[in-house]
């Protein structure tokens, strides 16, 4: 055999043997390649909005009932109530006693809430001077308070509010006087929003109402979702493990979730975290919250 020839054809079987070795680990390379930065994403859901209007304001007496002896010259013998206690009606208040002799006594006309008490043993009680009792009736109170024109409009008597109250937590209300009118230097108009509670509530004490005026269902997602821009509103959606940048309209937000009304569609992939980091097209590796 011709040595040159021998020669030739090692190298070839040498070279041939090189490549074959060489193409897995290439495609091992290929495997191992970085597929893009790691984010957590969610599907976009629906939810629901309460659309509310806020008032600050105090608490006064949605009405006072006072309560007087009907004749003059009677004299405070034992007084059985003080101011802060609840009443029923026909309950006895006080007992006089009249310059012939004998006892009278004065009881609450309306069950509620002794707002006010001047009566002292030993005083003289009149039909036509200061009450002896105050008595707010049902123990309903008026959360006074005042409102920008822009919200005046959204509010209409029955509709239902969340107050809290400084040192009596939560009470259920609802509205029951808006105001026709606004102040013409500060455009604010008064609204009325009626509470009774059976917690001790306080004259002038304050509190702020969340008053629902409406609502509105559709797809949301969390505000951590969201980016604000040049570009204007944009959340930042996976398809195909390659990030899209979406230009969406929000609406209404409550506990951290946020309103989109325009720009997704529910089940739409969303990266939970958006970040300016990610652009336009970047490969992503997506871990699903809860990592399902």
């Amino acid at each position: 055999m011709n040595p040159v020839a021998a020669s030739t054809g090692k190298l070839t079987a040498f070279l041939v043997a090189g490549l074959c070795c060489a193409l897995p680990c290439i495609a091992a390379d290929d495997e191992q390649a970085p597929k893009g930065a790691a984010v957590t994403v969610l599907n976009a859901a629906r939810h629901c909005f309460d659309a509310t209007v806020e008032v600050s304001g105090i608490l006064i007496p949605k009405d006072e009932t006072m309560v007087r002896p009907d004749r003059p010259g009677l004299k405070v013998a034992e007084v059985l109530v003080d101011a802060g206690e609840t009443v029923t009606s026909g309950q006895t208040l006080a007992r006089l006693t009249p310059p012939e002799g004998g006892t009278l006594t004065v009881q609450a006309p309306v069950a509620g809430l002794v707002s006010n008490s001047s009566a002292v043993v030993g005083a003289i009680a009149s039909g036509k001077g200061e009450a002896l009792f105050s008595i707010i009736p049902r123990s309903e109170f008026d959360l006074v308070g005042l409102v920008p024109a822009r919200d005046l409009s959204r509010l209409a008597v029955g509709q239902p509010a969340t107050v809290k109250i400084i040192g009596a937590g939560e009470v259920a209300g609802k509205v029951r006087r808006v105001a026709a009118t606004v102040e013409p230097n500060t455009q604010l108009g008064q609204v009325y929003v009626t509470l009774s509670s059976t917690r001790r509530l306080l004259v002038h004490a304050s509190g702020r109402a969340m008053i629902k005026t409406g609502q509105s269902c559709g797809i949301s997602v969390p505000l951590t979702a969201i980016l604000y821009g040049g570009a204007g509103t944009v959340v930042q959606v996976v398809r195909r493990d390659r990030v899209e940048t979406r230009r969406v309209e929000t609406g209404l937000m409550s506990a951290g979730e946020v309103e989109i009304r325009e720009g997704l569609a529910e089940g739409d992939t969303v990266v939970a975290r958006a970040g300016a980091l990610l652009r336009e097209g970047d490969p992503v590796q997506p871990i699903s919250v809860g990592g399902k």
